[in-house]
Parts: structure tokens; sequence; C-alpha cells
């Protein structure tokens, strides 16, 4: 049985990468989505929102999970056994991030294959980023992200405009 990763942020999960997934989960007997717990950017959601938005929307994929994982993504392919880690391709320049990550990760860990996948024409364009400025600007989430995290992020977004942060002035 192969079993691989899909490791990522998924601040929030997107469709973009539920086509990866769903892609993946046709290719391999168990899919992993790891939900890297510390990533070394701002988040708008915590990690066990991140974890619940996902494992709701691969809940229809009968061999795909979600969990959380921390440290190195080679050490937690190797905590599940995972023998392949799973990447999504929009662009160069996500070509170019992607395989300066691939060679330190054959280095620390030879036995792990990388499979990307290139991303379908309709999602090229959508990045969990951008996603998170149109909706904290009022746009429209539709066929951009399931249901249940439009739901989320404008939920979020409200919070955070009946309670915003206090501006310190400067002398």
């Amino acid at each position: 049985m192969t079993t691989a990763i899909y490791p990522g942020s998924f601040d929030p999960i997107t469709h973009g990468h539920l086509d990866i997934i769903k892609r993946a989960s046709a290719m391999f007997e168990e899919v992993i989505v790891g939900v890297y717990d510390r990533p070394e950017k701002q988040l708008l959601f915590t990690t066990e929102e991140r974890v619940q938005m996902a494992r709701q929307a691969v809940a229809h994929l009968g061999n795909v999970q979600a969990q959380s994982y921390s440290g190195l993504t080679v050490d937690f392919a190797k905590q599940v056994g995972a023998k392949v880690m799973v990447r999504g391709l929009r662009m160069s320049s996500d070509f170019e991030r992607e395989f300066e990550m691939a060679m330190m990760n054959k280095k620390l860990a030879p036995d792990i294959e990388l499979v990307c996948l290139m991303a379908s024409l309709e999602f090229q364009f959508l990045s969990s980023s951008l996603l998170k400025e149109v909706a904290q600007l009022g746009g429209c989430l539709q066929n951009m992200v399931p249901d249940h995290v439009a739901d989320a992020l404008r939920k979020k977004f409200a919070s955070q405009l009946c309670h915003p942060t206090p501006k310190v002035s400067t002398p």
C-alpha cells in the first residue's frame, strides 16, 4: 500500500488544494493531508481550525485524512509511513521554491519521492493569501473554497471588525 502526504499550511484549504487532493487520492491508496503546525507566516486560523476545515472538506474521500504535524515534513512522512510527498504547482515561481525544497528533502530522506501535480487551469490563480484578502474586503468566494470555509472566513473577519486591534500612536 502506498501512502502519500500532501503537506501545507492550508490557511485556509481551497478548491485548488482539494483538486490536488482528489487527484492524489486516485493515484495512491492513502493520502494524508498534513497541516503544518508552525509555518513561518502569519496565520488567520489556528492549527485546530485548519485541520477541522480540511477534515470536513475531504470527508467524502474514503482514503484521505487530515492531521497536524510540526517539525520536518520528511520526519512526518516517515512517522505516517508515507513514501510519497505530493505538491501542487501553479506557476513557475512555485516550481523554483518546490525544486529547492525537493532537493533538501531528498538529501534528508532519499527514500521519499516527490510527485508534483500541476494545478488545473481553473485554480492556477488561486492562493490562500489572495483568497483571505478577497474575504477580508467582502468579495465573493464562490467556487474558490468549500461553503464551510467561506463561512469560517466571513466569521473570522467579522469578529476582527467587531474587535479591532488597538492602534498605538507614536509621539
